[in-house]
């Protein structure tokens, strides 16, 4: 299905802003963050001060309304020169999209004014140990008790966790559903009973943290159950998903760029048998594809953002997401590899930032469903798009085609 990408002024302005910010301060910043596992809140509040949290928010909520698009587009230049601060930006639009897309008017009205603003930063809490892909599986729980909702258990993997204000939260409310089993909450920091516990020791984004947050008869106010109603958290979570998956994809060229940009800078002052070794034809078949797959990835990432901009949530733009997710972040794990390959020794030593895009590149192929879940849900739509291949049928053989086609199972035969 064709996809026409059309960037609004607002989108490339923003992308434009991001550009800068990212070479004067979230570059500068990358290795430290990365070295001494801290958030660079530096850049997070330059980016606040630019006005980047708002690309994605309505302008009834303090937003610019630029769309899934801009973040997109800010979320590649942040990465490119900083992988775990493209997380560390984008896990905001996560977090917020459980509000944004299943909210009342009263919980955007309250929340998303001061998340445009960067006054409040937000996390996603879905996955726990024994429920990741299967979001289904959860096993935090939230009873009624009156006037709130006490939430009991444990999540595993909030990206932001202790950094973040409040916490978009998915709990059972109804153990004996199967379609309607799933709420979710909105909670704030510092909320008695709610604490960070294990801070995470990571391969990579280590400028970003990554924590268990646990529940011990944790009060949540009724009016903080989002969309005011039981049961819809889990279609909350897969909307959410399939409007952030553009995002991370966009985290993924990001990433797959900036390993790029340093690969042929150096291919190009590393001198070998009296030449720089980009003009050896392995260096350049490296490079040229390199560059290829990222361009590549780039515009299936943009259509995926520009399609979810201009038609909302729809099972095309599942399959799309999840597609622009897969394969950029395929890309940027290959693209990474190829990028020490190229570096020879240099790339095997944290001396150099290389080092740390191949230390980034992995999580994007795991995090917010792994791209094993992403083919699942790729290809169960296009079994569901089948049924628009009747034509087509006089082209198949027939089920009895086949049978009498089939090899002789007799040995005499």
């Amino acid at each position: 299905m064709q996809k026409n990408i059309a960037f609004s002024e607002k989108a490339l302005e923003l992308q434009a802003i991001a550009r800068k910010i990212a070479d004067e301060v979230v570059r500068p910043g990358a290795a430290h963050a990365d070295k001494h596992s801290e958030y660079n809140m530096k850049a997070a509040r330059a980016v606040a001060d630019a006005g980047l949290f708002r690309a994605w928010i309505p302008e009834a909520y303090g937003g610019l309304d630029a769309g899934v698009l801009a973040l997109a587009l800010v979320a590649e230049e942040l990465a490119k020169a900083d992988s775990g601060f493209g997380v560390a930006y984008a896990v905001n639009a996560l977090g917020s999209f459980p509000i944004l897309l299943g909210g009342t008017d009263e919980q955007k009205q309250k929340w998303m004014p001061k998340i445009a603003a960067g006054e409040t930063f937000v996390a996603f809490c879905l996955s726990e140990k024994f429920a990741g892909s299967d979001a289904s599986g959860l096993g935090v729980r939230a009873v009624r008790d009156g006037d709130h909702y006490v939430i009991n258990g444990e999540k595993k993997w909030t990206t932001n966790g202790g950094v973040a204000d409040v916490y978009s939260v998915f709990a059972v409310t109804d153990p004996s559903s199967k379609s309607r089993r799933i709420s979710a909450f909105i909670v704030e920091k510092g909320t008695p009973g709610f604490t960070i516990e294990k801070v995470e020791d990571k391969m990579g984004i280590r400028g970003v943290p990554v924590v268990e947050t646990h529940f011990k008869d944790v009060r949540v106010p009724v009016e903080n159950l989002i969309g005011g109603r039981e049961g819809m958290g889990f279609k909350h979570a897969m909307m959410t998903l399939d409007h952030a998956r553009p995002g991370v994809a966009a985290q993924a060229v990001g990433a797959s760029q900036g390993a790029l940009d340093l690969a042929n800078a150096y291919a190009n002052r590393r001198v070998q048998f009296k030449v720089p070794i980009s003009q050896h034809q392995m260096v350049q078949q490296m490079l040229a594809d390199m560059a290829m797959k990222t361009e590549a990835a780039r515009q299936l990432t943009y259509a995926s953002a520009a399609a979810i901009d201009a038609e909302g949530p729809s099972p095309a733009n599942s399959k799309m997401a999840a597609m622009a997710k897969c394969f950029a972040s395929d890309v940027a794990m290959e693209v990474a590899t190829d990028a020490v390959q190229v570096f020879g020794g240099y790339g095997f030593m944290e001396d150099y930032p290389i080092a740390k895009f191949f230390r980034d590149a992995k999580i994007l192929q795991i995090y917010e469903g792994t791209n094993q879940i992403q083919r699942i849900v790729i290809a169960r739509h296009l079994i569901r798009e089948s049924n628009d291949l009747e034509h087509l049928q006089e082209f198949i053989p027939t089920e009895e085609q086949q049978s009498y086609n089939a090899p002789s199972m007799n040995p005499e035969g």
